[in-house]
């Protein structure tokens, strides 16, 4: 089958936007024009009692205070929201699961805010488009519908309340990537809402075919990060892979009581180690996913947690063996077989929206050296009632380090672990002493390279401290990819209608 023409996916576009789809798997015809129509438009304005629900939807540190909440259900929706917002010289910016990590949404420059709630469907086009996923569903509602429809997913991230338009944008990296690679490298096609410099919004459809004309602005949204070229509406995939039918899903926790700090330190260098020889694209470790939550001593101990197919079980007795020798305190051991959507779905929670909260990232090659162990120690079990912080060390590499620097936006293909600083409170006046704490930690981590990560960071763990940072933040996320990104910025967003403090810049600026 030859793929399909840009104007075959406008047209698709086009259908989509005008009504809710509805075809079942097996459906061999465009769906037919009985279905509901979409929801919305919605202008939500400060006096309707919906407005507080619309800009409380992510990080409690920031509530946004537009002039309206444009909920929207289609396409074409959200190139009138859009078009407004410029008609009327307001800033806009768009809101999909509402899991932002900074205020980029709830900037108070933002007066109007486009909430993607109403375009969640997930559907294959029955024209050979693929398997499209609406900009405004979660990861829960993806992984639902496209293996309970045809049996597939795509190996995104593992928090069900995500939504899926600024995830992947910003590469999608999850449970199954070092088995399936990043979201981004099975991503056929996007369609986003731009602007042109005479200030006309439009909808464009952008795939990854080299005759493209259009192929720049797909590439950007596979890794560049959300909120920069446009809104997105929707992604189509042409092939997607098959997830293992039962998962080990596990949970082993080392307790604080009776762990010496040579313990901590072997744990956590052990962990490092395994991550390091195991991050290959052809590695035997690449089916396994597991984080090690180094939690603060009131959380009462630190947490392996993943998933591993079944019928590889041996290498999640293997990391386990390898983790405890020599720590010194027996792990509390619970693991479950599950079917792999329950086991996906299992962790569905606000995803900490109820929470204050701080993060940082950084990218490792190597395991955490002797003196970023203690650093990690140290900083960890000071300041006795400081509620809540942690350090995840995250698996990575496999399928991921498989696919060339530039082949996509998502320029790290060569790390072996992603680490997470995560600060969260709930009393706004504790604010100062959490962000000090986090940002005291993530400095001292990095002393020797100036204070940041020297492998990078992760767009979609975002911090505003980098713009500040000693080396350009543009550099830290996006590496030698940048400067292709800022011409991709020129060409679609001449006007820099989309921006934030982490978006890419016009060139010279």
């Amino acid at each position: 089958m030859n793929p399909p023409s840009r104007r075959d996916l406008l047209r698709a576009g086009a259908v989509a936007s005008a009504a809710v789809l509805c075809p079942s798997p097996a459906s061999a015809s465009p769906p037919s024009k009985g279905c509901a129509p979409p929801l919305g438009p919605v202008r939500v304005l400060p006096d309707d009692p919906r407005y507080g629900d619309l800009v409380r939807r992510g990080n409690r540190r920031f509530v946004g205070t537009p002039d309206e909440v444009r909920v929207v259900g289609s396409t074409d929706q959200v190139v009138s929201a859009v078009q407004d917002a410029v008609r009327t010289g307001r800033r806009v910016a768009v809101r999909g699961g509402g899991h932002c990590f900074e205020g980029f949404v709830d900037d108070p420059a933002v007066r109007m805010v486009i909430d993607m709630s109403g375009l969640t469907d997930v559907y294959h086009d029955p024209r050979g488009f693929g398997f499209a996923v609406e900009a405004g569903a979660t990861l829960g509602e993806a992984y639902r519908r496209l293996f309970l429809g045809w049996g597939v997913t795509f190996p995104g991230g593992s928090c069900p309340g995500v939504g899926v338009g600024g995830h992947i944008a910003g590469g999608g990296y999850g449970r199954l990537s070092r088995l399936h690679g990043l979201v981004v490298d099975h991503l056929y096609a996007v369609e986003v809402v731009v602007v042109d410099r005479a200030g006309t919004a439009r909808a464009v459809v952008a795939t990854r075919e080299p005759t493209d004309p259009h192929r720049d602005l797909w590439w950007a949204h596979t890794g560049g990060g959300g909120g920069t070229f446009g809104v997105v509406t929707r992604y189509w995939f042409r092939t997607l892979p098959t997830p293992p039918a039962r998962v080990l899903d596990f949970t082993v926790t080392w307790p604080w009581a009776g762990m010496s700090e040579r313990g901590f330190r072997r744990l956590v260098g052990t962990f490092g180690r395994w991550c390091a020889h195991h991050s290959a694209p052809g590695s035997r470790g690449r089916h396994l996913y597991a984080e090690l939550v180094l939690a603060r001593p009131q959380a009462g101990g630190h947490t392996l947690t993943g998933q591993v197919p079944h019928d590889s079980r041996h290498l999640f007795d293997e990391l386990v063996a390898a983790c405890g020798d020599g720590v010194g305190v027996t792990p509390t051991v619970t693991s479950e077989t599950l079917p792999w959507l329950a086991a996906t779905l299992g962790g569905e929670s606000d995803d900490g929206k109820g929470w204050r909260l701080k993060v940082k990232s950084a990218y490792h090659r190597a395991p955490l050296t002797e003196r970023q162990l203690q650093v990690a120690y140290r900083h960890l079990t000071r300041d006795g009632d400081l509620p809540a912080g942690s350090l995840s060390l995250n698996t990575y590499g496999g399928a991921t380090n498989a696919v060339p620097a530039t082949a996509t936006a998502s320029v790290r293909r060569d790390a072996s672990m992603l680490l997470f600083y995560l600060a969260g409170w709930a009393d706004p006046t504790a604010d100062s002493r959490h962000l000090a704490w986090i940002r005291e930690f993530y400095s001292e981590m990095y002393a020797d390279t100036d204070g940041v990560p020297p492998g990078g960071a992760y767009i979609n763990y975002p911090d505003v401290d980098l713009v500040g940072a000693a080396r350009p933040w543009a550099d830290l996320y996006h590496g030698a990819n940048y400067p292709r990104l800022q011409q991709v910025k020129a060409r679609w967003d001449p006007r820099d209608v989309f921006h934030h403090d982490l978006s890419v810049r016009p060139p010279g600026r």
